[in-house]
């Protein structure tokens, strides 16, 4: 199957399992799954990111050749969707240290804000307390923000994730300052 011919069958929902069921077609399709993700224009894009991601459960690591790429990508994309499954895909492997600074900016602005997407709120929430890891200077002021959000901007999301992540924060921020 060529790209015209996975767009094509991607339009069609009963079809995505097909996809992500088989290992072996789930490898093959994969990188084009990536490219029309990456380049497509067409509302199929988001759901070739969609089926990239529950590829991605299933066979752990696949994404990553593919990080790099939806960093550049990220700054210019619109579709909430697509957005979505970029900070997730990014949330679940490790930050390149040269990326930190503009994924920190991004994230926090996402989170903050009062229009964006409760999904692309919580896994820029994550992506925060990613970089926090490498960061340990910067758990307080994510401790101050997730606690901010929960209070002034709650949704059931926003909520789990915030006490998740509140908790590992208050947790290791006393385990540093007891050092």
């Amino acid at each position: 199957m060529n790209k015209a011919g996975l767009i094509n069958f991607l339009e069609n929902w009963e079809n995505m399992s097909l996809l992500f069921n088989d290992p072996e077609q789930a490898r093959r399709y994969f990188p084009l799954l990536m490219e029309i993700t990456l380049t497509g224009k067409e509302k199929v894009s988001w759901r070739a990111a969609w089926a990239a991601d529950k590829i991605n459960t299933r066979i752990p690591g696949i994404a990553a050749p593919w990080i790099k790429e939806m960093l550049a990508a990220l700054p210019e994309t619109k579709d909430k969707g697509k957005k979505r499954q970029y900070l997730k895909f990014i949330s679940l492997y490790p930050i390149p240290e040269h990326a930190e600074g503009f994924l920190f900016e991004y994230c926090l602005e996402k989170l903050m804000s009062e229009t964006e997407d409760v999904s692309v709120r919580v896994w820029s929430m994550q992506i925060l307390y990613n970089i926090s890891e490498s960061q340990p200077e910067l758990k307080e002021e994510l401790l101050q923000i997730i606690e901010q959000e929960m209070e002034y901007r709650p949704t059931p999301g926003i909520i789990a994730r915030g006490r998740k992540l509140s908790a590992l924060l208050r947790k290791e921020i006393l385990k540093r300052n007891k050092v």
